[in-house]
């Protein structure tokens, strides 16, 4: 009965208006899903955005970086059709890509860089696809190359999924899940916590593949710090 009372409070708040900011938080708390983040902003303020770039675990990850600080995304095209999150995405002009396909990879490093220059914040998954523990996978460097063009400051920002306190991959969405599984699964959960913890900024110095490897070092740090 639990899961069916989440599932019409989630309907709820998919339908309900407003900043995307409270759209986020209200889908959180109708999964019954505990949102543990730093207080501030994850952009830097300056006259450009800021490239936040988060490990990826699940779809969830995307209403969590909302619910702290709605940003443009640079997401695989499949998003754009997924329930939760696809139409939250879409309202912040998110920038849809096929998988990071090689071909259009210049043009998506070019508007990520445009956006960073008109003073708005990019969230990227660098990534590229999701792992449910730890240490996931390499970052592609490509998108950090936007950060250079720009000028613009790297927010690493590490999510971790918990239950009772302990890690948990029940939120996860990999391999051959479905997303309807996984929604299931995060519908049913009990004591589910999406810590999101932001670390120091990075100045976009360097080359990418070196702007990269330092992001994904702050985002596995063991002990994040909000800077």
């Amino acid at each position: 009965m639990e899961a069916v009372g989440r599932s019409v409070a989630l309907a709820g708040s998919l339908a309900r208006g407003g900043e995307l900011r409270g759209r986020a938080r209200a889908v959180l708390n109708a999964l019954d899903v505990t949102l543990d983040a730093d207080e501030g902003p994850l952009h830097v303020p300056g006259p450009v955005g800021t490239l936040i770039v988060a490990n990826h675990v699940s779809w969830l990850d995307i209403v969590g970086l909302l619910a702290v600080e709605p940003a443009a995304f640079l997401a695989k095209r499949e998003v754009a059709g997924w329930p939760l999150v696809g139409g939250l995405a879409r309202r912040l002009d998110t920038l849809f890509v096929d998988r990071w396909a090689l071909r259009g990879l210049p043009e998506s490093v070019d508007a990520v860089a445009a956006r960073l220059r008109e003073g708005r914040s990019v969230a990227v998954f660098p990534e590229a696809t999701t792992y449910c523990s730890e240490p996931g996978g390499p970052f592609r460097r490509a998108v950090f190359q936007a950060a250079l063009d720009a000028g613009a400051p790297v927010r690493p920002v590490t999510l971790t999924y918990l239950q009772g306190g302990e890690p948990s991959t029940v939120a996860a969405f990999v391999g051959d899940d479905t997303l309807a599984r996984s929604i299931g699964r995060v519908v049913k959960a009990s004591e589910l916590t999406l810590r999101v913890r932001a670390h120091p900024a990075l100045a976009p110095e360097g080359d990418r593949r070196e702007l990269a490897a330092r992001a994904r070092r702050a985002v596995l740090a063991a002990e994040p710090a909000h800077v």
